[in-house]
């Protein structure tokens, strides 16, 4: 095993959008160290890299059926070339967010009302909050299908250790036949996941499209080769772990000759925790507290993202 130097930068508590990011602060208190390859079988008493792979995945999917808590973070994004900053609260009655920083500046009074007024509406609309809400559960059922096919859609091997975590390197396996279309967009792609092998969590997954993949033989569209993604998660809690950061960039055709752009640069942080019991109109009620407190972390920040979350059908 190579030498392990640890090594403390000064923290930098950058705000963001949809994400979360305590243990992203990884970046904060980084630990270098020297790459130590690990034997394929012989690392983790004994288990393959598939196997060690598997039991990861059983353990997240577990932990997040056990995960009832709710969280308010900030959230940074790039959109159309400028960097937003928003403030978000997730409740049982779903998730709400508000606009604080744009550039690192904080937003106008017309800006502020637009908030207010958006917010409003949004209250006033119980039918909207449920349709966001039923999205939201169709979303995670679907993620949670395609994180079980993992370990049976590609071929893993050992890569480095650092410390307590393990890279895992992953390819399509050849002998997997996917489903439906979000699969054969997963098993198109090749990468790295690190897991936590003492908490036997994710700690990141990235991936490329190694491969043109088409939908319907190409009739119904396809993405190019070459599209990315990029998630990592984190400790925000002793026990609580959640998506500190997001990256998609994913280009393609659909139906009819439309060009398809999926783009997302986020980031989550300063995370903590409200009552479970939290409703939607009580969520909006802190956002609009919030909103007249100066955010050190958001006028810290001067990394832009530049390309934030975006998605774009055109002719």
């Amino acid at each position: 095993m190579g030498e392990c130097v640890a090594r403390v930068t000064k923290p930098v508590v950058e705000s963001a959008r949809l994400l979360r990011v305590p243990g992203l602060i990884a970046a904060a208190f980084l630990v270098f160290c020297v790459p130590a390859y690990v034997q394929n079988t012989s690392a983790n008493a004994g288990l393959s890299a598939g196997e060690l792979l598997r039991r990861v995945v059983n353990s997240e999917l577990k932990a997040q059926a056990n995960d009832h808590a709710h969280w308010m973070y900030e959230i940074k994004a790039g959109v159309s070339g400028k960097e937003q900053v928003k403030v978000a609260v997730q409740t049982r009655e779903g998730y709400l967010d508000r606009l604080r920083f744009v550039n690192g500046e904080p937003i106008t009074p017309e800006q502020e009302k637009q908030e207010d007024q958006r917010i409003a509406a949004l209250l006033k609309k119980p039918d909207e909050q449920r349709k966001q809400q039923r999205a939201q559960e169709q979303d995670a059922r679907k993620t949670e299908r395609l994180f079980k096919m993992l370990p049976d859609a590609v071929i893993a091997r050992y890569g480095k250790r650092q410390g307590e975590l393990v890279e895992i390197l992953f390819h399509p396996n050849p002998n997997f036949h996917p489903p439906s279309h979000e699969a054969a967009v997963f098993h198109s792609m090749e990468g790295r996941i690190w897991v936590n092998t003492r908490q036997n969590r994710l700690v990141e997954i990235e991936g490329h499209l190694t491969r043109e993949v088409k939908f319907g033989g190409g009739l119904l569209g396809h993405l190019d080769k070459g599209g990315e993604f990029h998630v990592k998660q984190s400790e925000v809690a002793p026990g609580y772990w959640e998506i500190t950061l997001l990256h998609v960039n994913m280009h393609g055709k659909a139906l009819f000759f439309k060009t398809i752009a999926v783009q997302e640069n986020e980031i989550r942080t300063n995370f903590q925790r409200v009552p479970d019991s939290l409703t939607l109109s009580e969520a909006a009620e802190q956002l609009q507290k919030r909103s007249t407190m100066k955010s050190a972390s958001a006028l810290g920040g001067s990394t832009v993202l530049a390309s934030g979350r975006s998605r774009s059908c055109s002719h």
